[in-house]
């Protein structure tokens, strides 16, 4: 979680305990989820309104395609299949035409 280990977590518990006092950590504790949920909310009604504005093509848009990491990573992924599928088509042996001889090896055995 957030690259947060078990015994980050549980140092970060004792400090807030020590600072806070154990009488104020639950109502804290329901502050920070009453926080991320009205985030989540926010961010869920951003993607739909965007959804929305660009039509039906983009239904399936999320809002982390939009990160420039991704479209980068997409972008270099796609081309590196291609580049692939093509050094395969290009190794695949090609059938004779009719008539065609086969080619000749003077090293084969």
């Amino acid at each position: 979680m957030f690259g947060i280990g078990f015994a980050e977590l549980a140092v970060i518990v004792v400090i807030a305990i020590l600072v806070f006092g154990p009488d104020k950590i639950p109502e804290m504790a329901r502050q920070i989820a009453r926080l991320l949920h009205q985030v989540r909310n926010l961010a869920n009604n951003a993607r739909d309104d965007l959804r929305g504005e660009l039509g039906p093509a983009y239904q399936d848009l999320e809002l982390r395609d939009l990160d420039p990491r991704r479209i980068v990573s997409k972008q270099i992924q796609e081309a590196l299949a291609e580049i692939e599928q093509e050094e395969a088509v290009a190794k695949a042996p090609k059938p004779l035409l009719a008539g065609e001889k086969p080619p000749y090896d003077d090293q084969a055995t």
